[in-house]
């Protein structure tokens, strides 16, 4: 049985998740980015009392197509931005289409309307937000990054960032530096 679920944007949701189903005694045949499949039937009651779970850890069951396929649309960007290889010419319509087997103009237009924001944006969001991450655990400069994600330039990616947190990259950084303490001061 597939069942969909709503808010799952990292490793650790699927850790959340599967704790959620193996608490539940229910076994689990794959897991992956919104998605759970079982390996048999689930009772109405097991799925309301799983779906009660989820909730109390901020997910939920998804039995709506058109919220299965906003999932889908999430997850699809996501996972790309999380593999750290978007060339410079990369279009997201294209990416999308292609992925989904679905008219892009059709997609941004279910997204527009399910959300308070484009498609576009919500890619360069995301975008924004590996950024920070990878700027957090410092394992890339500025220019690695940028050619990670996608960015013609350092610029680019700054002026992107900056719109998005108020900060440039070398100030959220040096935030970050300054308000880390060491183990041995606290």
């Amino acid at each position: 049985m597939k069942i969909f679920i709503k808010n799952m944007v990292c490793n650790r949701c699927i850790e959340a998740v599967k704790d959620v189903f193996e608490d539940s005694e229910t076994e689990i045949k794959s897991i992956l980015l919104g998605e759970v499949e079982t390996e048999n039937e689930l009772s109405k009651q097991s799925l309301e009392q799983i779906s009660d779970k989820l909730k109390h850890k901020g997910f939920e069951i998804l039995e709506d197509s058109t919220q299965k396929l906003l999932e889908k649309i999430k997850k699809t960007i996501i996972q790309k931005i999380a593999e750290l290889d978007i060339a410079e010419d990369f279009l997201l319509s294209e990416f999308l289409a292609n992925e989904l087997h679905k008219d892009y103009s059709a997609l941004s237009k279910l997204f527009s309307q399910n959300h308070e924001m484009t498609l576009e944006q919500f890619f360069i969001l995301q975008k924004i937000e590996k950024v920070k991450e990878l700027l957090f655990y410092n394992e890339f400069s500025l220019t690695e990054i940028a050619g990670k994600l996608g960015y013609k330039s350092i610029q680019h990616l700054s002026s992107q960032f900056k719109g998005v947190t108020g900060f440039t990259p070398t100030e959220f950084k040096r935030k970050k530096e300054k308000d880390r303490q060491p183990l041995d001061l606290l």
